[in-house]
């Protein structure tokens, strides 16, 4: 088959490789525009435009995807399939209908579970133990289209939304692959989701990072490690903001008096205890304003973090 693949993030990267490597051609690439990243600020292209522009593919990256001009280059591009792999933008109908073979989407999810921009990271912040790889014909809905195949991805109890990512990228690029040949000889049937089943994903602002004490503690926990590496869950001490990368729920039984969500219960060497709403949670990993990524015992050296100190949501 004639493949154009949209795609823009390194979850989309596995994907491309994998077509590359199949007995399918590759006509040409769209991914988003570059874009400023990092405190600087520096205009950097795409994880997908890296390897597009390594394996010599065309590129088109516009800015608006109702152009007549967009239309007409991928119609140029002759595609009997156009495969998406979190693209980030919404495509018309206009190019829905272009490829004869329809538009594949890979999505990070058992659908109709998590459909939306977040799935990966809502899996973990729900305290999932399993997720998965969908594959389905695109339609103008948000992620609502025929499913195509699935494959199941345990979730490990200590994953991170990067590291889940990581492996359900894998599975993607592998099941594209076997979407593809399984629609060209014609032993995949599309199956309708129900609508009934569905839950959503919304895309995740720094603002969700906010970490609420009133919770339990396991629901912080998985809140870290969804919001890992972006935008990352944070506190505040002392009126200095404080970001938590890595932290266990301790469940306790009944609560001990005085024992204020929020309030530092113990200060070991290589870690330190909370009160949450509901049991403790244990700190190992943090970031202090302006520092890079440390362990709790680096933290601690040179600071005074003592037991009845007190995070809270505002400095």
């Amino acid at each position: 088959m004639r493949i154009i693949f949209m795609g823009t993030p390194e979850f989309a990267v596995p994907s491309l490789e994998s077509l590359l490597q199949s007995e399918h051609e590759v006509v040409g690439v769209v991914t988003q525009p570059d874009r400023p990243k990092g405190r600087g600020q520096s205009v950097e292209a795409s994880p997908i435009k890296q390897l597009a522009q390594t394996e010599r593919l065309p590129i088109l990256q516009p800015e608006k995807m109702k152009s007549p001009e967009l239309l007409q280059s991928l119609a140029g591009w002759r595609p009997d399939v156009i495969a998406v792999t979190a693209y980030g933008r919404i495509l018309p109908k206009s190019i829905l209908d272009l490829p004869p073979g329809g538009c594949v989407n890979v999505h990070g999810s058992l659908l109709p579970r998590y459909r939306g921009a977040a799935p990966i990271q809502w899996s973990l912040i729900n305290g999932d133990i399993e997720t998965g790889i969908t594959t389905m014909l695109m339609d103008a809905g948000m992620d609502t289209g025929p499913m195509l195949l699935q494959r199941v991805v345990p979730i490990e109890p200590d994953d991170t939304a990067a590291e889940l990512g990581h492996r359900l990228a894998k599975v993607g690029g592998e099941l594209l692959v076997e979407t593809l040949k399984g629609l060209g000889n014609q032993t995949i049937t599309p199956q309708t989701q129900d609508s009934e089943l569905a839950t959503y994903a919304p895309l995740l602002t720094k603002e969700a990072g906010l970490i609420d004490w009133t919770h339990p503690a396991w629901h912080i926990a998985n809140r870290i490690r969804g919001l890992s590496p972006w935008p990352g869950c944070y506190t505040f001490l002392h009126d200095q903001r404080l970001v938590i990368w890595k932290a266990t729920a301790e469940p306790v039984e009944g609560a001990k008096s005085g024992s204020i969500p929020g309030t530092i219960q113990e200060v070991g060497k290589k870690d330190f205890l909370v009160w949450t709403g509901e049991g403790l949670l244990r700190v190992t990993e943090v970031q202090p304003a302006n520092k890079k990524r440390m362990t709790v015992e680096q933290f601690l050296q040179g600071r005074g973090l003592q037991f009845s100190d007190r995070f809270v949501s505002d400095p």
